[in-house]
C-alpha cells in the first residue's frame, strides 16, 4: 500500500474522531423544568430585574447570585461561579450552563446578549438616509 493512501486513511480517521468529539459538546437550549433531573443543561432566559442581585467581590469575587426566568416563564435562583460581567443589569437575555442543586441552578458558564451600543447610532444614520 502506498504511503499516500495510509496518510489519507489516518487523516480521515482523525477527522471523524474530531467531529465525534465536537458533537458531544454541542447542546440545545433547555428549560429549568428539564434541568430538574440534575443533568448539565444550557438554559436561556431573562434577568428578573425585580429580584435582588447579590455580588460581593470583597467576600467572594467568583460568586454572583440572581434570579432568572427561562423562556417558559419559570423563575429560578442562579448561582454563577464567576465574576459579575460588565453591564450585567442591561442584558437582553442570559444563557447559563450548569445544573440544578436543590432549588438553585448552579452555573459555571454564562453568556449575555446585551443591547447594541451602536443601536442609537444606527437609528440616527437610518433617519439621515431616509430623510
Amino acid at each position: 500500500m502506498k504511503k499516500i493512501y495510509i496518510i489519507g486513511i489516518v487523516a480521515i480517521v482523525a477527522g471523524i474522531t474530531m467531529l465525534a468529539s465536537a458533537s458531544n459538546s454541542i447542546s440545545t437550549y433547555s428549560s429549568f423544568a428539564q434541568a430538574e433531573d440534575g443533568k448539565r443543561v444550557t438554559v436561556t432566559g431573562f434577568l428578573s430585574k425585580d429580584k435582588e442581585i447579590i455580588y460581593n467581590p470583597e467576600v467572594d469575587e467568583n460568586l454572583l447570585s440572581f434570579y432568572m426566568k427561562d423562556n417558559d416563564g419559570l423563575e429560578r435562583k442562579i448561582s454563577y461561579l464567576g465574576a459579575k460581567p460588565q453591564d450585567f443589569e442591561m442584558s437582553e437575555s442570559i444563557v447559563v450552563t450548569g445544573k440544578m442543586q436543590g432549588e438553585t441552578f448552579v452555573s459555571s458558564e454564562m453568556l449575555l446578549k446585551c443591547p447594541s451600543k451602536y443601536k442609537g447610532e444606527e437609528e440616527f444614520i437610518n433617519a439621515q438616509n431616509n430623510g
